[in-house]
C-alpha cells in the first residue's frame, strides 16, 4: 500500500508538471518552445525544431548580490499568449521590407519567500527563439546588483563550434573551429594571440555570437538582441554535459550589472535551421529590437569611402603622429613650434589627393586618421588626457579641406580614436560633435584600442555598453553617423538607432598586415559577428604582398577577386575601398566592380552557404534594376553554383563576371583574374571555379 501511494504521489507530480507546462509553436509550426516550473519552482525552457531537440530543458533566473537566489521557489501568477505579424522598413539594410511574424508567451512569476516579481517574455519565430527577463516595478525590490544570470542553453551533444575564447575586452581573436569537447584543450594556445588588450574569463567560456552545427545537421546560433544598460553575455562551457550558461561581463570589482526594477534584460536569441542559408537570412535579432527612435532619418545614407588609413599598416613609414616629441601635453604643447617628423600622412596636400580620387571615381567620402593633436603620446591606460578632438595638427587645414571637399562633392569622415580613455572622450564629446557639424562632417569612426579608463571597466561591461549608446545619441543630435571600432559586438541596435551605421568589433582587414587572417575567416564571420549587425571589414586590398612597401613581410590571405566578392558577402551600408588609391589605378578593370557595387539593398538571396567553407550571396541594389553577386571559399578550391532565378522573368541582362584566373591561388598568384560578360536571365545557372581562398564577383544590369 505504501509503495502504491508513493507511485501515485510521483504520478501526481508528473501530471502537475505537465499541467503547468506552456507550449508555444512558431507560425509555421516548425519550432516549438516548452516552458514550465520544476517542483522546486525553478523556471525551465526547452526548444525543438521539426520535432528534433535543439535545447534540452534549461534553467532560467538570476543570482543577486550578495547571496540571494532568484532562480527557484517561483509560482506562476499570470500567463498570456499572443501573435504579431507586421512589416517594417529599415532605413538602411539587406532588405527593403522585413516581416516580423512571431508568437509570444508572457509569464509572470512571484518568488514565494521574498515576494519578488519576475516576468519572462518569449517570442517564437519560424527561425528561432528570443526571450528576455523583465523586472516589474514592485514594493519590495527596487535597485539591486546582479551576481550572475543563470540562463542555460543545454545542448544535445558535442557540436561543431565556431568560437572565440571568453574575453571581456576584445573580440579580435581568430575564430577557432572545433568540437565543443576540444575547446578547453585549444583555449590556451588561442589566447596567445597578440592583441592590444586581453581580459580572460576565469572559467572556460566562449563569446557570442556562437555558431554551432550538430552531428545530425542542425545549425544553431546563440547570441543576444537589444543590448541596452546591461553587460554583454559570454557563455560558460561545461564540456562534459555540453551545457552553455550565461556569463555576464563584470566590472573589475566583480559586479555583473546594476539593475532597477522597471527595466528589462537583452533578449537571449537562438536561431536554428537544418539549412545554413536560413541562418544568414534571419532577421530575428533585428525584429527583437525596438523600432527607430529618430524622428528624422533623412540625413542617414549609405557610404562608400576611401581613406588615409591602410598606409599606416603597410610598413612604408606613414605615421599618425606629427612630430617625434613624445613629451607633449594637450592644451600646452604648441605644435607650431614642434619639428615635423616628415612622415605624417594626414596632411592637407595628401588628403586632397584622396578627395580628388574619390571625386573622380564616384566615392562618397574620405576617412582621415591622424588629423588631431595627441598621437605622439597615446599611451593606453597610463595616461588619461591623450587627444584633443577639436584641435588639428598644423599641417591639417580643416577649413580649406572643408571647402575643397565640398567643391568636389565629397565628405570627409571624422576620426575619434580614444585609445580607450573613455572618460576623457566623454568630457570632450559634445564639443567634438559640434566641431564636426561646424566643419561639414556627417560621419565619425570611433576607436577604443587598449584597456578602458575608467580603470574599473571592461569594453563589454555595462558602463561601456551605455557609453557606446551615449555616443550614438550625441551623434544623432548633430546628425552624424557612427562607425565604432573595438566596441562591444552589435546586437541589432542599428534598427533603433540607424545612424549607428556600422561597427568593426571583430578581426578586420588590418590584421592582414599583422599575423594575418586565415582563408576561412570571411566564410565564418557572416555566421558569427555579422548576426548582430553590419561590419566595417574594410575589404578591397589589391596589393597583398606588403614586402613591396618595406620591411613588412605579411601577405594577404585571399585572391584579388575574393576581395571584390567581400563587398557582397560582408554586409555593410558603409564600405571602404581600403587599399592605397595608387593600387586601384594599376587595376582599373577590377576596380570597376568596387565602383559599381551597391551598399544598400532592396533584397538579398542566400544562394549557397556552409560556415567555414563557402558563401554565395546575391543582392538587389536599392531602387535600381541591378543585382550583385559575391561568392567566396576557404583554402579549398570549389565550384560555385549561381542560380539566377531571382531575376525578373522574361528579361535579359548583361552579367559582368570577375573570376579567378586559371593559375590563381592566394599563396602564389593572388592577382591572376579574368573578366568576361555574358547574357543571362532568370533561367541561367552560372558555374564558376573559385581558386583556393578565391572568389567570384558578378554585376548584373539590363541589356
Amino acid at each position: 500500500m505504501k509503495r502504491f501511494v508513493s507511485v501515485c504521489i510521483l504520478l501526481c507530480f508528473a501530471v502537475w508538471g505537465t499541467i503547468k507546462a506552456q507550449v508555444l509553436t512558431s507560425p509555421d509550426g516548425n519550432v516549438s518552445l516548452d516552458f514550465r516550473l520544476l517542483s522546486d519552482g525553478t523556471p525551465v525552457y526547452s526548444l525543438q525544431y521539426k520535432g528534433r531537440e535543439v535545447i534540452k530543458e534549461s534553467r532560467m533566473g538570476f543570482l543577486v548580490s550578495p547571496e540571494f537566489v532568484f532562480c527557484k521557489d517561483f509560482e506562476q501568477i499570470e500567463e498570456r499568449m499572443g501573435e504579431a505579424d507586421t512589416v517594417w522598413h529599415p532605413v538602411l539594410g539587406q532588405y527593403r521590407d522585413i516581416r516580423d511574424h512571431h508568437k509570444e508567451l508572457f509569464v509572470a512569476l512571484r518568488q514565494k519567500d521574498t515576494g519578488w516579481l519576475l516576468n519572462i517574455r518569449f517570442r517564437l519565430f519560424d527561425d528561432g527563439l528570443g526571450f528576455r527577463y523583465e523586472f516589474p516595478v514592485q514594493e519590495d525590490l527596487r535597485n539591486f546588483t546582479l551576481k550572475e544570470e543563470v540562463t542555460e542553453f543545454r545542448l544535445t551533444g558535442d557540436h561543431k563550434a565556431f568560437w572565440l575564447p571568453g574575453d571581456y575586452d576584445t573580440n579580435e581573436y581568430p575564430t577557432t573551429t572545433s568540437l565543443l569537447s576540444e575547446v578547453a584543450f585549444l583555449t590556451d594556445s588561442v589566447r596567445q594571440e597578440p592583441l592590444a588588450v586581453k581580459s580572460f574569463t576565469p572559467d572556460l567560456a566562449v563569446q557570442t555570437p556562437l555558431m554551432l552545427k550538430s552531428a545530425d545537421g542542425l545549425y544553431i546560433n546563440i547570441h543576444e538582441a537589444a543590448l541596452v544598460d546591461y553587460p554583454a553575455m559570454q557563455l560558460n562551457l561545461d564540456d562534459k554535459s555540453f551545457c552553455l550558461s550565461a556569463h555576464l561581463t563584470p566590472d573589475k570589482n566583480g559586479a555583473k550589472g546594476f539593475m532597477q526594477t522597471g527595466n528589462v534584460t537583452p533578449w537571449r536569441t537562438i536561431v536554428v535551421s537544418d539549412d545554413a542559408r536560413d541562418i544568414l537570412a534571419s532577421n530575428l535579432i533585428l525584429n527583437l529590437n525596438e523600432p527607430c527612435k529618430l524622428e528624422d532619418t533623412s540625413w542617414i545614407h549609405p557610404v562608400k569611402y576611401v581613406g588615409v588609413w591602410w598606409e599606416y599598416f603597410t610598413g612604408q613609414g606613414s605615421t599618425w603622429a606629427y612630430t617625434k616629441n613624445q613629451d607633449i601635453v594637450i592644451g600646452k604643447t604648441d605644435y607650431t613650434k614642434e619639428m615635423p617628423n616628415g612622415t605624417h600622412a594626414a596632411n592637407t596636400a595628401h588628403v586632397k589627393e584622396y578627395i580628388d580620387f574619390a571625386s573622380r571615381n564616384g566615392f562618397d567620402a574620405v576617412l582621415v586618421e591622424g588629423w588631431n593633436e595627441g598621437w605622439e603620446a597615446n599611451f593606453a591606460y597610463v595616461k588619461e588626457h591623450i587627444y584633443s578632438f577639436t584641435r588639428p595638427y598644423p599641417d591639417f587645414d580643416v577649413s580649406e579641406l572643408q571647402r575643397y571637399a565640398a567643391e568636389k562633392k565629397v565628405k570627409i569622415i571624422m576620426h575619434h580614436e580614444t585609445t580607450s580613455s573613455v572618460c576623457d572622450y566623454e568630457r570632450q564629446m559634445e564639443d567634438a560633435f559640434r566641431f564636426m557639424s561646424e566643419h561639414g562632417y556627417d560621419a565619425v569612426k570611433t576607436g577604443y584600442v587598449g584597456p578602458i579608463i575608467p580603470r574599473s571597466e571592461h569594453h563589454d561591461g555595462q558602463w561601456m555598453v551605455n557609453h557606446y549608446l551615449r555616443v550614438v545619441k550625441m551623434a544623432a543630435k548633430y546628425k552624424a553617423m557612427v562607425n565604432s571600432h573595438e566596441a562591444v559586438r552589435p546586437t541589432g541596435l542599428c534598427r533603433t538607432y540607424p545612424n549607428w551605421i556600422a561597427q568593426e568589433s571583430a578581426r578586420g582587414t588590418e590584421f592582414e598586415s599583422f599575423k594575418g587572417n586565415r582563408p576561412d575567416h570571411t566564410t565564418i564571420l557572416p555566421f558569427t559577428r555579422l548576426m548582430g549587425g553590419p561590419m566595417d571589414y574594410t575589404p578591397g586590398i589589391f596589393e597583398g604582398d606588403l614586402s613591396v612597401y618595406g620591411p613588412n613581410k605579411a601577405k594577404l590571405s585571399t585572391t584579388l577577386v575574393k576581395q571584390l566578392a567581400l563587398y557582397v558577402t560582408m554586409y555593410s551600408p558603409l564600405q571602404m575601398a581600403a587599399d592605397l588609391y595608387t593600387n586601384y589605378e594599376k587595376y582599373p578593370d577590377a576596380f570597376q566592380f568596387i565602383k559599381d557595387v551597391a551598399v544598400d539593398w532592396d533584397d538579398t538571396y542566400i544562394l549557397e552557404a556552409e560556415p567555414g567553407d563557402y558563401i554565395t550571396i546575391a543582392r538587389k541594389a536599392k531602387g535600381k534594376d541591378e543585382w550583385y553577386v559575391g561568392g567566396i571559399t576557404d583554402e579549398n578550391s570549389r565550384e560555385a553554383t549561381i542560380d539566377l532565378s531571382f531575376l525578373p522573368r522574361g528579361k535579359n541582362y548583361r552579367a559582368v563576371i570577375y573570376a579567378d584566373g586559371e593559375k590563381a591561388d592566394w599563396r602564389t598568384t593572388p592577382k591572376d583574374y579574368v573578366i568576361f560578360s555574358k547574357k543571362v536571365n532568370s533561367k541561367t545557372v552560372l558555374k564558376q571555379r573559385l581558386a583556393p581562398s578565391g572568389g567570384v564577383a558578378v554585376s548584373i544590369k539590363p541589356m
